[in-house]
């Protein structure tokens, strides 16, 4: 308890935006930058949603602009009022304690600007950043001591909330909304417990190899014409033998292989597509300088991890508290999303600040960018009273400050 009364005189221009002096310019900065990335990133995104989706042209010309703009002014509001919230709570408390320069400034301007965003997307980013926070806590807990990891525990946890996720998917009326559309769209409509299921197991007739056969002896001018996908398919249908079909099996077209397969690929290739999305803009900036940088980000490795999968199924315990809403257990809090948003951001902003080794790395870059690199220059080595190794990743960086504008004699930079 004793380092949350701790407090440090510094200025706002000591601690936080040190390569300013003008706390207005500062957060004008910030916001011009964080603009410009979060169109760069929403952009492609929209893009790429409404051709999956099959958009038709009025939606193009009339709703993919303001949407874009929407959501970019969502993130951009996120940025910019972080560091004016941070300014002014500086200025009303006249000092610095642990909660104030990361939690305290983060939580009023993410709840301010996620009412910026649609209704409709706030529950997937409440989710992601719920996410984000719990694994941070986490990671906090770990390095005071108070938890003791379990060896791949978050494999185990990635099990248990699938099985309750497709557990309620399977159920009549078990999910709804956007949790119901994006499981729909990941394991495909052919899994919708509405679709009619036979009571008794069913029989497809399936042409055998000998017939297949026989027609490409008959006919040899087809058999030059197949595609490798007719050829796949065919020798898929070989070694899967076709015999009575169990009623949970709902796929009429594809036998059981060919019909795991093709989900692989599908949802493969659409996740390879995102994270090649939210590489290629910064990539195409260098592309005549440094033509491998495009390269690189089309074959980048994380590319393939579909990490944004695994994290997505923690959205399960917002399914859950709904179920618990309608069964009278659990109760009803309105705007619920946008405060369960601000609270994780501003969790998520605490370690950024104060201890950034327990962030998320891929956060922690997206900061950087989304600041254009200006979330490492806040002066770490002044927050390190506060006993969480702030500059611990810093290479004991410390800013250039005009005595001028400090409370506090500002230390020398031991690598000038």
């Amino acid at each position: 308890m004793a380092a949350f009364s701790k407090s440090i005189p510094h200025g706002c221009y000591e601690i936080g935006h040190t390569w300013s002096t003008s706390c207005t310019v500062s957060a004008f900065q910030v916001t011009v930058g964080a603009f410009q990335e979060s169109l760069k990133i929403y952009a492609p995104l929209y893009i790429i949603a409404a051709i999956l989706r099959r958009r038709k042209l009025d939606y193009y010309i009339h709703k993919l602009l303001p949407e874009i703009l929407r959501s970019t002014s969502f993130l951009t509001a996120n940025g910019g009022l972080y560091i004016m919230f941070f300014c002014i709570l500086r200025k009303l408390l006249g000092k610095f304690y642990i909660w104030s320069p990361g939690f305290g400034a983060a939580l009023p301007a993410s709840y301010l600007a996620i009412l910026i965003e649609r209704k409709s997307r706030r529950g997937l980013l409440t989710i992601y950043m719920a996410n984000l926070a719990t694994e941070s806590i986490f990671r906090m807990a770990v390095t005071r001591g108070l938890i003791t990891p379990v060896k791949h525990g978050e494999v185990l946890l990635f099990c248990f909330t699938a099985a309750l996720y497709m557990f309620f998917f399977r159920c009549k009326d078990g999910l709804k909304g956007f949790a119901f559309s994006a499981l729909k769209f990941i394991v495909g409509k052919e899994e919708i417990p509405t679709h009619p299921i036979l009571a008794e197991p069913r029989n497809i007739s399936v042409p055998s190899s000998q017939t297949t056969e026989h027609q490409a002896i008959e006919d040899p001018n087809k058999k030059t014409k197949k595609s490798l996908l007719a050829l796949t398919r065919q020798l898929v249908d070989r070694i899967c033998k076709h015999g009575p079909r169990h009623r949970c099996c709902k796929h009429y077209e594809d036998n059981c292989i060919s019909y795991c397969i093709k989900g692989f690929i599908r949802m493969f290739s659409v996740g390879y597509l995102i994270q090649c999305c939210l590489r290629i803009p910064s990539a195409l900036r260098h592309l005549f300088t440094k033509p491998s940088r495009l390269l690189s980000a089309l074959y980048n490795k994380e590319n393939f991890q579909l990490g944004a999968f695994l994290g997505s199924f923690v959205s399960i315990y917002k399914a859950m508290y709904f179920k618990g809403i309608e069964a009278g257990k659990c109760p009803y809090v309105a705007h619920a999303d946008t405060v369960i948003y601000a609270i994780s951001t501003a969790i998520c902003f605490q370690a950024a600040v104060m201890e950034v080794q327990n962030l998320r790395p891929s956060y922690w870059k997206f900061l950087l960018r989304l600041t254009k690199g200006r979330f490492a220059l806040m002066n770490r080595r002044a927050l390190d009273v506060f006993g969480t190794q702030a500059s611990r990743d810093f290479k004991g960086f410390i800013p250039r400050l005009d005595p001028r504008y400090t409370v506090v004699t500002p230390e020398l930079d031991i690598h000038s």
